[in-house]
């Protein structure tokens, strides 16, 4: 390898580390992305996991945050062959009485299923989306900052400032849309008690009403695909195969930005990394893990609520409370007998990954970080309470837990594929608490990863603003 053709090496290929990769490419540096597995993608990889000819997301499957992204928007990846597939609907949440609450685009038609919350809804939602564009940068950036919009960040504040069972509550009186509001918030992997859960069930409402929840025509590699050949077009270089156990397996470059969490850092690092750095990466926190089952289907899962069908994502757990009550079993280091399940369909708007007539779900829950158990039952019970029937319907299933998870990407550390706890503190100090959380102790060398602001997700922000970090250094 000609070591003075580059000026950058990117370590990990996931969507944040292409996104560093081409940032500094568009600003005229010669980048090197080095891969551990075969493929790119990280977090975003397809493949046959059950079946031949079905085609799974081997993580992150839909992508509100993907086609959100004030990076990814700029860079045209529809000319890469990205195809962005919108569900009529972005969400439902199935209740026992056989309907289900549903997130749309339109924020009054969303409102106008929600019973006697029509107009609060409208009220809590409207002014926030219309903000939209203002909150979309403030957001998703490094949480010290000077805003560019106060007013539109105070007024997303004050409706997102405190735990989600206190701001459902404050707000809303029905269970519908108590429970479509909780079921956004668990996307927070945190208790719903706890702060700043209300603001990710808020950020995914207006991601739902702004944007939609989509995912890529032909699975979610197909997004990581068109990233890595737009950074190829740029003159970046990507080799696979290539695992980096130590900063001595990287060539002699100006920059380093590495694609992982503090745990692989103190690794990588390993004699050049500052003693008080390295203890305080040390006491960085990971989150929850997840218990992740596909499947393959002989036909479409049958819903008692006809807007399941429609959807792209369903939410299975119930009322509010119930789960508030899951996700906070599984802070406390449980298994809920009756978890709160995420699952996703995306056959029943892309034919193309799965043979002729049949079908794949995507299905996981949240689980302590390094669990064992499976959750193969309880997920299924969940899934027949709404859709009875469901389990005669299934061809195979491939089923992962935090240790396979891991074995696939070392960043889901315990099965965390948030890249560690999102609370309130992590959000401000990740992974430490600086004004330049991607730039390291060690000069050159920094993160671009998950365990940056603004965290999980696909969206490529945590690389991008670590590449203008590096930029701006130099």
């Amino acid at each position: 390898m000609n070591t003075k053709r580059y000026d950058a090496v990117v370590v990990g290929s996931g969507p944040n580390g292409l996104a560093a990769g081409i940032r500094l490419a568009q600003a005229g540096r010669r980048v090197l992305i080095l891969e551990g597995s075969d493929t790119v993608g990280g977090g975003a990889r397809s493949a046959e996991l059950t079946l031949p000819g079905f085609v799974h997301d081997v993580c992150s499957a839909i992508h509100p945050l993907g086609i959100g992204s004030p990076f990814f928007r700029t860079l045209a990846l529809e000319e890469q062959g990205l195809e962005w597939i919108q569900p009529e609907f972005a969400l439902a949440h199935p209740l026992d009485d056989g309907t289900a609450a549903v997130l749309q685009r339109s924020v009054a038609a969303t409102a106008d299923g929600l019973g006697d919350d029509n107009d609060a809804y409208r009220s809590f939602m409207q002014p926030l989306l219309d903000d939209w564009p203002k909150l979309a940068g403030e957001l998703l950036g490094p949480m010290l900052h000077v805003p560019r919009h106060p007013i539109a960040l105070a007024r997303f504040g004050w409706r997102a400032m405190g735990p989600a069972t206190s701001v459902g509550r404050r707000w809303f009186k029905g269970d519908r849309a108590k429970a479509l509001f909780a079921g956004l918030a668990a996307h927070s992997f945190l208790s719903l008690d706890q702060m700043p859960s209300a603001a990710f069930g808020i950020i995914l409402g207006l991601l739902g009403h702004a944007v939609g929840w989509p995912l890529p025509r032909g699975g979610s590699g197909m997004l990581s695909r068109a990233l890595a050949q737009h950074f190829r077009r740029l003159g970046g270089e990507i080799v696979v195969n290539n695992p980096v156990w130590n900063l001595t397996d990287v060539p002699e470059v100006s920059n380093i930005l590495l694609d992982v969490t503090p745990a692989q850092l103190i690794r990588i690092a390993a004699d050049r990394i500052p003693r008080g750095y390295k203890k305080r990466l040390q006491h960085y926190r990971y989150g929850p893990g997840v218990f992740k089952i596909d499947y393959a289907l002989d036909a479409p899962i049958p819903w008692r609520a006809p807007e399941c069908n429609r959807a792209g994502t369903v939410h299975l757990g119930g009322t509010c409370e119930e789960v508030t009550f899951a996700e906070k079993q599984v802070t406390r280091g449980e298994h809920p007998d009756k978890p709160f399940v995420l699952l996703a369909q995306p056959t029943l708007f892309d034919s193309s990954r799965a043979p002729t007539g049949k079908h794949i779900a995507w299905a996981y829950v949240h689980v302590p970080n390094g669990s064992t158990v499976d959750m193969t039952a309880a997920i299924e019970r969940q899934i027949e309470r709404f859709a009875p029937g469901f389990q005669q319907r299934i061809l195979a299933r491939n089923t992962m837990g935090c240790a396979e998870l891991e074995r696939r990407n070392p960043n889901l550390v315990g099965g965390d594929i948030n890249g560690g706890s999102a609370d309130l503190f992590q959000l401000i100090a990740r992974p430490t608490f600086s004004f330049r959380p991607y730039r390291t102790a060690m000069p050159g060398i920094y993160l671009c990863s998950s365990s940056t602001p603004p965290g999980g997700g696909v969206h490529g922000m945590c690389g991008f603003h670590a590449a203008n970090a590096a930029l701006a250094d130099r």
